[in-house]
C-alpha cells in the first residue's frame, strides 16, 4: 500500500474502464460513511459556467450548444476524442476549475469529523497524477462484455468507441497492478458490497 502522506482522513482513489461501474462502488463507499470527490460532476458544473462555455463557443461554435443554450457533451466529446489537439485545449480550459473544485471539497471533507475516508472518482487517476495524493488505490475490475453492455445503454457507445475511450488512459492490466485492492464488479450488488466494506475495514486500520 502506498504510504498516507498525512495522519489524517485517508484518500481512496479509484481506478477502472469506462463502464467498470466506479460510480456504483463509490456510491457504496458513500454509504459507509465516505465523502466522494467526483470528477464528473465538477466537469460538468465547470461547463456551466460562462466563462468555460464562452471559450467553447469561441472555439468550436453554436453548433456544441443544445436547444437551452447548455454545452452538448456527446457532441463535444465526439470532437475531442478524435481530435488531440482539441482535447489538450478543452482540458486546459476546463482542468483548472476541476482541480479547484477537487482542492475545496478535499480540504470541507478533511476538516469534517464525520467522514470515514474521501474517495477519489476520477477517470485519469494516475494519469493526472492524482495517485499520489492518495492513501490507497482501489482498482475495479469487471469483463468486457459487462462494460460494454453498460456503456451501450448509459452512454450508446459501441464496441469501437469503447475501444477509443479505453486507448485514452493507461492499460487497464497497469492500472490493476497499480492498485492496492481489486474489487469485482462482475458480480451481484450484494458480493460487490461485501468487498467494498472489507477494502475500507482494511484502509481503516
Amino acid at each position: 500500500m502506498t504510504t498516507p502522506s498525512r495522519k489524517t482522513t485517508p484518500v481512496i482513489g479509484l481506478m477502472g474502464g469506462p463502464g467498470s461501474g466506479k460510480s456504483t462502488v463509490a456510491s457504496l463507499f458513500a454509504e459507509l460513511g465516505c465523502a466522494v470527490i467526483d470528477a464528473d460532476r465538477l466537469a460538468h458544473a465547470a461547463l456551466q459556467t460562462d466563462d468555460v462555455t464562452d471559450q467553447i463557443r469561441q472555439r468550436w461554435g453554436e453548433g456544441i450548444f443544445d436547444s437551452v443554450g447548455q454545452v452538448d457533451r456527446g457532441k463535444l466529446g465526439k470532437i475531442v476524442f478524435e481530435d488531440e489537439a482539441a482535447l489538450k485545449q478543452l482540458e486546459s480550459i476546463v482542468h483548472p476549475l476541476v482541480h479547484a473544485g477537487r482542492h475545496r471539497e478535499r480540504e470541507q471533507h478533511q476538516a469534517d469529523s464525520s467522514v470515514v475516508a474521501i474517495v477519489e472518482d476520477c477517470p485519469l487517476l494516475i494519469e493526472s497524477g492524482l495517485d499520489k495524493d492518495c492513501d490507497a488505490l482501489v482498482f475495479i475490475d469487471c469483463p468486457d462484455p459487462i462494460r460494454l453492455e453498460r456503456v451501450a445503454n448509459s452512454r450508446g457507445w459501441d464496441d469501437l468507441e469503447l475501444k477509443k475511450r479505453d486507448q485514452r488512459q493507461l492499460p487497464l492490466d497497469t492500472k490493476r497492478q497499480s492498485a492496492d485492492y481489486v474489487i469485482s464488479n462482475g458480480e451481484t450488488m450484494a458480493r460487490v458490497r461485501e468487498q467494498v466494506e472489507h477494502v475500507l475495514n482494511q484502509i481503516k486500520q
